[in-house]
């Protein structure tokens, strides 16, 4: 008989390690960001999901495996948070690494690094959200998998809402650096446009997978899950 994996309400060794590791980068670019307003703008968020995480463990477990896309999606946003999203030196890394200017190879006018978490919230969350939708309304076929891709578009929507209510409550430098348009009038739907994007990408790969296995895991996790629930 083939080993379930444990429904117990903490994740797994690998999953600690993981989220010990990304305290720790937390920590060592949260004591000198570039700019400590700003950083603690983008981080409130942060903040405020872990202690959702934290607090619903007991009621809602994730996999480990939606766990580590989470981690990694917030190992992104605090490099971004540490410099300001719209001065984070991706392309100086990359000419150190390769004696080329990244940018200048693609044709890029402005500082992408934000446009790349934009599409990684789409790309790596939609798993995440899946799970949380298949345990919470049930579904599957065709709305198991459109249904995270709708999420995640209305969350990001959302997200520039709040993005724009923030730097209009607090304007200034603050303002902008948190806004972090860098001039371009359409930046929140390109924003919003990257992370259908990535959400797309993610159903694409895991209905394939889905489809290879002959089986669904996030499905299944979530029946354990309830399962598990109902017999504590």
């Amino acid at each position: 008989m083939n080993a379930q994996p444990s429904t117990s309400t903490l994740p797994g060794r690998g999953v600690r390690i993981a989220a010990l590791a990304y305290l720790v980068l937390w920590v060592a670019l949260g004591v000198s960001p570039s700019d400590r307003g700003t950083w603690l703008l983008e981080n409130a968020l942060v903040v405020g999901l872990l202690a959702v995480l934290w607090f619903s463990r007991r009621t809602f477990r994730f996999s480990d495996a939606s766990l580590y896309l989470i981690l990694l999606f917030l190992a992104l946003h605090a490099v971004g948070s540490h410099y300001t999203y719209s001065d984070v030196p991706y392309d100086a890394w990359w000419q150190s690494l390769t004696g080329h200017s990244l940018n200048e190879a693609l044709g890029w006018k402005r500082n992408h690094f934000d446009r790349l978490v934009h599409f990684s919230y789409g790309l790596l969350l939609a798993y995440p959200i899946r799970e949380f939708v298949l345990r919470v309304v049930e579904v599957r076929g065709f709305w198991g998998y459109f249904l995270p891709l709708d999420v995640t578009l209305s969350t990001s929507a959302l997200y520039e809402l709040v993005e724009w209510g923030a730097a209009e409550m607090f304007g200034g430098d603050l303002g902008i650096h948190y806004l972090g348009t860098q001039g371009d009038v359409w930046d929140s739907h390109k924003d919003m446009a990257l992370a259908a994007l990535g959400a797309l990408i993610a159903v694409i790969i895991i209905a394939c997978i889905n489809r290879r296995l002959k089986h669904d895991p996030a499905w299944e996790w979530s029946n354990r899950m309830k399962a598990a629930q109902k017999s504590s």
